[in-house]
């Protein structure tokens, strides 16, 4: 099995959290909308059903541990899934916290508005490890 390598664009437009058994977790730098990223570390991947079976089952439990935590600290008014790859060929899993009256409400986040910035992304990424501390498996860089 060759090196895992996460995609440039993922690279530059998320900061990396940690990772669990199967993902590594990503946070979107984008401050409007809660957005966590799955990113199975299986090089040469751009669907889920192309994953091993094992890796499927793997991929939908740090999935929905993720969604539980998500839906749980945030109290969010719907949770977001999606794995979309039309900019991005690697295989990822967007979870995105999404909020009555949010910026992009009740449409897709995506092309809607710019990304916008966090005030302190080193400080959002921590707070987001602390959390993720809890998840199975988790390991933060």
């Amino acid at each position: 099995m060759s090196e895992f390598r996460l995609h440039p664009q993922l690279a530059a437009d998320c900061l990396v959290l940690g990772e669990l058994s199967l993902c590594r977790v990503l946070l979107a730098k984008d401050g409007r909308y809660p957005w966590l990223i799955l990113v199975p570390r299986r090089d040469g991947i751009r669907e889920i059903h192309r994953l091993s079976e094992e890796d499927q089952q793997q991929l939908m439990r740090e999935s929905c541990a993720l969604a539980r935590l998500m839906e749980t600290e945030l109290a969010a008014d719907k949770l977001n899934v999606a794995a979309l790859g039309n900019m991005v060929p690697q295989l990822h899993l967007h979870h995105v916290a999404r909020f009555i009256g949010d910026d992009a409400w009740p449409g897709p986040i995506w092309g809607k508005h710019p990304s916008l910035p966090y005030p302190d992304p080193q400080a959002e990424a921590e707070r987001w490890q602390q959390r993720l501390a809890d998840l199975e498996g988790f390991s933060s860089h």
